[in-house]
C-alpha cells in the first residue's frame, strides 16, 4: 500500500503504475481477492472495551475503598456485624455509582466506521459495479458525485467541477476544489492535497474518480483513529487529587492504630508475661484485653477514613453535572466537572465553534457604492446600509442587479425546514442566495420570468461559473432601455474576473471601465481580502442568440462588472464577551484551525482572541519547530493555523509541558484526538460530529462557546464546593480521631464506639456534607485566578483550619465526656452519650460556617442554601433517634439526656463554629 503521506507527490500515471492498475479495466477479481487477503478490509479496527468485571475491579482498586474494606473484614473477625455490614454497605454504593457513570464507554471508533462510506461505485474488470466499501482494495478505481461519501484515501485521476467538503478532517470551512492533474509538493499540507481525496469527506459539487491508496486504518480517518487508540486516559487533577489525600489518610490512620493499639497494650497488660512465658500463655490471658484494643484500633480507623468520602465526592459531581446540563453543557465523565474549572488555558477549533460555519455575504460593492448587510447563518433576514444609512436595495439597480446575478449563476437550494432555513450545496453560493433573498429575491419566482437554458461549469481551471438566461423581452435587473434575448451571468474570483471586463454598471447603464476605475476595484478587493473576506465578481453580458459551441474564450468575453460580494463565516456574536471573561478569570484562549492563516488573524483580531503581541502561526512553521522549540515559544501564540490533527496534539502536549490544565474544544473528526489528549476534550453538540461526542469529556448542547466559560464558573464551583466538604470532613475526623487517642492517652474509657463514630462519619457528617456540594459558589470566583494545577487540595490555609477545629471540637467533646464521667462513674453510657451529641451537634452547626472559606456566614446569609437546612434538620431528627429511640439505644449503646445534661452540652455546642469565623476574620486580615 506504501506510505499514505506521498501519493499527492506521484502523477496520474506513476500511481497507476505503482498500484499496478487499469483506468480503463480497473482490477481483476483475482487481483481483489488477493490484495483484500494482504491488506485487509477497508474498515476501522476497535481494541476490546473494558468489561463489566474490570469497571467494577477498578471502582474497588482504591487506596481509601481498600482500607475500609480491610476494617469491614477485620470487624466481622471480631463479631461486630452492624458495623462490616454499614461499611460494605457504603464500599458497594460507591462501585454501583461508579461503574454506571463509566459504562457510558468510549464509542470513538463506533461513530468513525458509521461515517465510513457503507458502499462505493467502483470498476471492476472493465464494468462499474457497486460494492460494499469494506471490500475495496488498493488499486480500485472508484467513482465520485455530488453527495457521495469519500469511501477511501485517493488519489484523484479525474476530477470535473469535483468540490469536496473536508471541514471535518482539517477545518477548512470552504468546500477544496480539486484537481487531480495537479503534482505537489511532498510537504503539501493536508489541507493543501488538492490531487486526494480523504475517507470520510463528503463530495459537495461536481464528479471525479480516483484510484484507491490507502484503506481501513491506514487513511488519514484510520491514522485519527489510531491515534485516539493510543492514549491511555489519564486521571484527572481531581482524581490525582483525591488519590494522593486517600495514601495520606490511609497511611495516617494505620500510624495512629499501631500508636494507640501499642500503648493501649502497654498501659493494660503486663509485657513482662510475654517475654516470661511465651506468646501462648500471653495471648491466652489477655484475648478479651487484645480483642477489646483491636476494637479500639478499628473505631480509630473508622474515624480516621471519611467513609462519607467517595460517596459524597460522586454524588456531588453528579449533581454538578446535572447543573451542567442546565449550563448547556452534557459532562461524560464525571470528573471532569471538576477539571473543566481548573482549566487555564482554552484551544479552540475556528470553524463551527469560534465562527457559526455558515458562510455568509456581509458587504456588496457596486459602482461607488458600499452596501453591508446585516443577518446571521441561512436565515434570510437582514438589513442593507450604507455607512449606518438604511438603504433599501429594491430602490438600488445596481444592487438589484448585483444579487440577481449572483442569485442565478449558483446551483445552492435555499430549503425552509420548520421555522428555520437550511441550506442545500456548497456554502458559498448559498451565501449568494441567502443575500439574494434578503433582498426579497427569491430563485423559483426569478428563474420562472428567467430560466436557465444554458450554462458553463466552475471549473479550477477557469475559476469561473457561467450560466445563459431567456430573457423574451424582459428587462434586466439594473439596465435600461435594453430588452436582450438571453443574458449571460459570469462569476468568479476578481483577478481573473476584471481582465475579462470592459465596462461597468453604473445607474441602469454600461460606463467604461477606466484603468482609474479598474485600479480603484483591485484595491477594494485586496483590502477585502484582508479582512479575511472571500470576494466574487459578478458580471454579465447580453446575446442575441446562444451559440452552438459553448466554448469558454468565446462567451466569457466583454464582460460588464456588475460589483463584487464579499463574505465570511462570521464569528458568533457571544464569542467575544465569553473569550474577554475567560482573559479575566485568568484563561488563556487560543485558536488552532486549518484555515488560512489571514482568515484566523482576521478572525481571532474580531473576536478579541489575539493579543496584540501575540503571534500567529502555520502549520509549515510548526513542522519547523522541534517539542522543545514549540513548548518555549508556546505562551507567545494566539492561533496556529492551516494546522493538521498531528499539530493540534502537539500543541496540546506543548501546553501541559507549560503546566496549563489545557480544554480543547472542537467539533471536527480531526480534533479527536487532540480532545483526548487534553485534560478535557468539549465537543460542539449540533455541529460536532459522532467522533467528537464520543471522544470528548464534555458535550455542549448548543454549540455556544459562552458555554464553555459558564461551564468553567460551574467547574470551579464544584470544585470549591469538594474543598469546603473535603476540610468538613476532614476537620470532623481528625476530632475523631484526637478524642479517642487523648482518651486512651490518659487512661480513660474509649468516648465513642465504632458504631456511632461509623454514624457520624456516613450520616451525621454526609449529609451536610451533601450540603455544602450545592453551595451557589463564592461572589467573586470568577475574579480569581485558575488556581495552580499542583496545588494539593488540602492547602496551608486549608491544614491551618483543620488544626483550629480540631483543636476546638476535641476540648469540647471531651470536656462534655469529663463531666458525663464525674456525673456517673459506674456505668459510662451516660459520659459517652454526651460526647456522642456533643460531636455530631458541635460538626452540624459547623457545616453553616464551612460554606465559605473567606466569607463570613452573615454575609452570605444563614439561610440562602435551603438543602443545608434541610440536611442539619434531617441530622437532628437523626440524633435525637438514636438518644431517645429503645431500639436504637440498643444499637448505639445510648442513654436519654435531661435538661441537666442539655444545659452542660449546648455552650460547648458553639464553640468550634465561633472558633471557624474567628478563624476566617484572621486569615482575611493576613491576605489584605
Amino acid at each position: 500500500m506504501g506510505d499514505n503521506t506521498i501519493w499527492h507527490s506521484r502523477s496520474v500515471e506513476q500511481t497507476i503504475q505503482e498500484l499496478a492498475t487499469n483506468l480503463e479495466q480497473g482490477l481483476a477479481d483475482d487481483d481483489v481477492r488477493r490484495r483484500l487477503s494482504q491488506y485487509g478490509p477497508n474498515e476501522l479496527m476497535e481494541r476490546p472495551r473494558p468489561g463489566f468485571w474490570k469497571l467494577l475491579f477498578n471502582q474497588f482498586n482504591q487506596f481509601l475503598i481498600l482500607i475500609l474494606i480491610a476494617a469491614a473484614l477485620i470487624s466481622l473477625v471480631l463479631g461486630e456485624i452492624e458495623e462490616a455490614v454499614a461499611i460494605l454497605a457504603i464500599v458497594v454504593l460507591n462501585a454501583i455509582m461508579g461503574v454506571v457513570q463509566e459504562q457510558r464507554a468510549e464509542e470513538a471508533l463506533a461513530a468513525l466506521k458509521k461515517m465510513a462510506a457503507p458502499e462505493a461505485r467502483v470498476l471492476r474488470d472493465g464494468h462499474r459495479a457497486t460494492v460494499q466499501a469494506r471490500e475495496l482494495v488498493p488499486g480500485d478505481v472508484v467513482f465520485l458525485e455530488a453527495g457521495n461519501y469519500v469511501p477511501a484515501d485517493l488519489r484523484l485521476v479525474e476530477s470535473v467541477n469535483l468540490r469536496i467538503d473536508e471541514a471535518s478532517l482539517t477545518g477548512e470551512s470552504v468546500a477544496v476544489e480539486k484537481q487531480a492533474a495537479k503534482v505537489l509538493a511532498e510537504d503539501a499540507s493536508l489541507g493543501d492535497r488538492v490531487n486526494r481525496a480523504f475517507m470520510g469527506t463528503t463530495v459537495t459539487y461536481g464528479r471525479g474518480a480516483g484510484v484507491v491508496v490507502s484503506t481501513g486504518m491506514a487513511t488519514q480517518i484510520g491514522l485519527i483513529a489510531e491515534m485516539i487508540q493510543s492514549y491511555e486516559q489519564e486521571d484527572t487533577p481531581l482524581q490525582r487529587r483525591l488519590d494522593q489525600l486517600g495514601h495520606w489518610l490511609g497511611w495516617g490512620a494505620l500510624a495512629i492504630c499501631a500508636l494507640v493499639f501499642l500503648e493501649a497494650v502497654i498501659q493494660d497488660t503486663d509485657l513482662g508475661m510475654l517475654f516470661r512465658e511465651g506468646t501462648a500463655a500471653y495471648f491466652g490471658e489477655y484475648t478479651e484485653v487484645l480483642v477489646e484494643l483491636f476494637l479500639t484500633a478499628v473505631s480509630l480507623a473508622i474515624a480516621a477514613v471519611p467513609e462519607g468520602l467517595p460517596a459524597v465526592v460522586t454524588i456531588c459531581l453528579a449533581l454538578g453535572m446535572r447543573e451542567m446540563v442546565q449550563r448547556h453543557a452534557l459532562i461524560r465523565r464525571l470528573p471532569a466537572v471538576e477539571t473543566l474549572g481548573s482549566a487555564t488555558a482554552i484551544c479552540s477549533d475556528k470553524t463551527g465553534t469560534l465562527t457559526q460555519n455558515e458562510m455568509t455575504a456581509v458587504r456588496l460593492y457596486v459602482a461607488d457604492l458600499r452596501l453591508d448587510i446585516s443577518g446571521e447563518g441561512y436565515q434570510p433576514k437582514g438589513e442593507f446600509d450604507n455607512y449606518g444609512t438604511p438603504v433599501d436595495p429594491q430602490e438600488q439597480p445596481e444592487v438589484l442587479a448585483l444579487l440577481t446575478g449572483a442569485m442565478l449563476c449558483s446551483d445552492a437550494q435555499l430549503e425552509k425546514d420548520g421555522d428555520a432555513y437550511r441550506m442545500v450545496g456548497d456554502p458559498t453560493e448559498g451565501a449568494l442566495v441567502v443575500a439574494a433573498a434578503k433582498a426579497n429575491l427569491w430563485r423559483a419566482e426569478v428563474e420562472k420570468r428567467i430560466p436557465r437554458v444554458a450554462e458553463i461549469p466552475f471549473d479550477s481551471d477557469r475559476k469561473r461559473m457561467t450560466t445563459i438566461h431567456q430573457m423574451d423581452g424582459t428587462q434586466p435587473s439594473g439596465m435600461e432601455g435594453v430588452q436582450p434575448a438571453y443574458m449571460v451571468y459570469v462569476k468568479g474570483a476578481p483577478d481573473v474576473m476584471l481582465p475579462r471586463c470592459h465596462s461597468i454598471l453604473e445607474k441602469g447603464h454600461s460606463v467604461e471601465l477606466t484603468p482609474a476605475r479598474r485600479e480603484h476595484i483591485e484595491n477594494v478587493n485586496r483590502d477585502l481580502g484582508q479582512e479575511a473576506l472571500r470576494v466574487l465578481a459578478v458580471t454579465f453580458r447580453m446575446l442575441d442568440e446562444i451559440p452552438e459551441e459553448l466554448d469558454p474564450e468565446t462567451v466569457e468575453q466583454d464582460l460588464i462588472l456588475i460589483g463584487l460580494v464579499a463574505m465570511i463565516d462570521p464569528a458568533r456574536p457571544e464569542v467575544r464577551p465569553a473569550v474577554e471573561k475567560a482573559r479575566h478569570a485568568g484563561i488563556r484562549s487560543m485558536m488552532i484551525t486549518g484555515d488560512y492563516p489571514d482568515t484566523a488573524r482576521a478572525i481571532a483580531q474580531q473576536i478579541g482572541l489575539l493579543r496584540p503581541d501575540g503571534e500567529v502561526v502555520s502549520g509549515a512553521e510548526l513542522n519547523e519547530m522541534s517539542d522543545e522549540a514549540l513548548a518555549a515559544r508556546i505562551d507567545r501564540v494566539d492561533v496556529f493555523a492551516r494546522v493538521s490533527p498531528q499539530h493540534k496534539v502537539r500543541i496540546v502536549e506543548a501546553m501541559r509541558k507549560r503546566g496549563h490544565v489545557v480544554a480543547m474544544t472542537g467539533d471536527g473528526v480531526n480534533d479527536a484526538p487532540a480532545l483526548k489528549r487534553a485534560d478535557i476534550g468539549v465537543a460542539m453538540g449540533i455541529t460536532g460530529t459522532d467522533v467528537s461526542k464520543e471522544v470528548a469529556d464534555m458535550v455542549l448542547t448548543d454549540d455556544n462557546y459562552a458555554s464553555i466559560v459558564s461551564a468553567i464558573e460551574q467547574g470551579r464551583i464544584i470544585y470549591s464546593n469538594i474543598r469546603k466538604f473535603v476540610y468538613y470532613l476532614l476537620s470532623c475526623n481528625m476530632a475523631e480521631i484526637m478524642v479517642i487517642f487523648l482518651a486512651v492517652l490518659a487512661g480513660m474509657p474509649v468516648p465513642l464506639n465504632p458504631i456511632q463514630l461509623l454514624w457520624l462519619n456516613l450520616l451525621t457528617d454526609g449529609l451536610p456534607a451533601l450540603a455544602l456540594g450545592l453551595e451557589k459558589g463564592d461572589p467573586d470566583i470568577m475574579d480569581q485566578p485558575p488556581r495552580p494545577p499542583t496545588e494539593p487540595i488540602i492547602n496551608r490555609p486549608m491544614v491551618r483550619g483543620i488544626v483550629v477545629q480540631t483543636i476546638a471540637i476535641t476540648a469540647s467533646v471531651l470536656g462534655a465526656y469529663a463531666i458525663g464521667l464525674s456525673w456517673d462513674h459506674a456505668d459510662i453510657s451516660l459520659a459517652q452519650t454526651m460526647a456522642f451529641v456533643t460531636l455530631s451537634a458541635s460538626e452540624l452547626l459547623r457545616a453553616y460556617t464551612a460554606r465559605s472559606e473567606r466569607y463570613p456566614l452573615l454575609k452570605l446569609g444563614l439561610f440562602t442554601n435551603p438543602m443545608m437546612q434541610y440536611a442539619v434538620g434531617g441530622s437532628i431528627v437523626l440524633l435525637m433517634s438514636v438518644i431517645y429511640l429503645p431500639f436504637m439505644q440498643s444499637i448505639f449503646d445510648t442513654v436519654p439526656l435531661g435538661w441537666r445534661e442539655w444545659a452542660c452540652i449546648l455552650p460547648l455546642l458553639f464553640v468550634p463554629s465561633v472558633v471557624a469565623e474567628i478563624n476566617k476574620a484572621i486569615d482575611s486580615r493576613t491576605r489584605k
